[in-house]
């Protein structure tokens, strides 16, 4: 018999996740990622789900309130050991009760893995409809299998990558690897100037993850110094199976110097070292997107080598005519953004 339970015990929600089935570790499904928001103010809530003794699935629900409606998020949930439409239905229902008991106008779902099975028609006709916003979460992913040798890794990469890589220590560039939050102090000045230049809203939080993950050895700081001056940046999380490129900066005045895929090569080489299979470098333009803005950082990290991950646009389930206000604030933000 199915049902839901909450679990607050943490090691149960981690050896779950270590077990389930997916490609890339679902990174806010993760148990630190829920500290994170519970630290921003945001309520959080785990669950599990059972066939009678049997945890079959998890998801990790924060609940918003914002300024332009309450809603439900599911983000990057739910997570399964092996995908069930029963399961998931099940699941879903007592989401939408859930909601309603808290005066939610709508859950929102953002990214689910695309499948055959899990595609944007199969959220729809279970009630869900494509966002207006779609800047939340990537729909792209770009992966890279780290399995391989360096030697193989090296030879994979864009021919212009691995001569950068192979050039850059004759610049004479440090790379400090740090859980040291002074070396952060020194790195969020440079990414806010960084958000300024490339028009986009800086991360909330940031202190926040890093002080999180890095008390369970699952995040690293990569500094790049030149002439003992900070000209790039990088945090790395190592969750599950999966290597996470977090957030980034780079000094503009610096560009001629390699430092930011020498960071990339060394937290590639530390991923190896801890074990790990896969690094994501997190959302990348659409292929069919040529002026998309991202289109830059784009041809950065698909230069590594890799495959593409696609994930399922960011959709909403309505819940009450109280969805119409937030759908249309989104739809503005959108459009006036673009």
């Amino acid at each position: 018999m199915l049902q839901v339970k909450e679990i607050t015990d943490k090691k149960i929600w981690e050896e779950f996740l270590d077990k389930a089935t997916y490609s890339s570790f679902p990174f806010f499904q993760s148990y630190n990622w829920g500290e994170v928001e519970k630290s921003l103010g945001f309520p959080v809530v785990r669950f599990g789900l059972y066939n009678d003794k049997t945890l079959i699935s998890v998801c990790q629900v924060i609940d918003v309130k914002a300024k332009r409606g309450h809603y439900i998020y599911l983000r990057h949930g739910p997570v399964f050991k092996k995908f069930s439409n029963e399961e998931f239905s099940f699941f879903l229902d007592f989401f939408e009760t859930f909601a309603k008991e808290r005066n939610a106008s709508f859950i929102r779902l953002s990214r689910f893995p695309q499948t055959v099975e899990t595609d944007e028609n199969y959220f729809a006709q279970k009630g869900f409809k494509k966002a207006a916003i779609q800047t939340i979460d990537a729909e792209v992913c770009w992966m890279l299998d780290i399995t391989k040798s360096e030697e193989e890794l090296l030879k994979n990469m864009r021919k212009s990558h691995r001569y950068l890589i192979k050039k850059a220590p004759s610049y004479n560039i440090e790379i400090v690897k740090s859980t040291n939050p002074k070396d952060l102090e020194s790195f969020l000045p440079l990414y806010k100037h960084l958000s300024l230049r490339k028009h986009f809203v800086a991360h909330k939080g940031i202190i926040e993850e890093f002080e999180t993950f890095v008390k369970d050895n699952q995040m690293l700081l990569f500094l790049a110094y030149y002439e003992k001056k900070l000209i790039a940046g990088a945090m790395i999380a190592f969750v599950g199976n999966t290597a996470v490129y977090r957030h980034s900066t780079s000094d503009e005045n610096y560009k001629h110097i390699p430092a930011s895929y020498l960071i990339q090569w060394e937290a590639i080489k530390e991923a190896k070292k801890r074990g790990i299979k896969l690094y994501n470098f997190w959302g990348i333009a659409p292929e069919n997107e040529p002026n998309h803005p991202w289109r830059g950082i784009t041809l950065f990290k698909t230069g590594f080598g890799g495959m593409y991950e696609y994930f399922v646009p960011t959709m909403d389930k309505p819940l009450s005519l109280g969805y119409i206000k937030n759908y249309l604030i989104d739809w503005i933000n959108t459009k006036r953004k673009r």
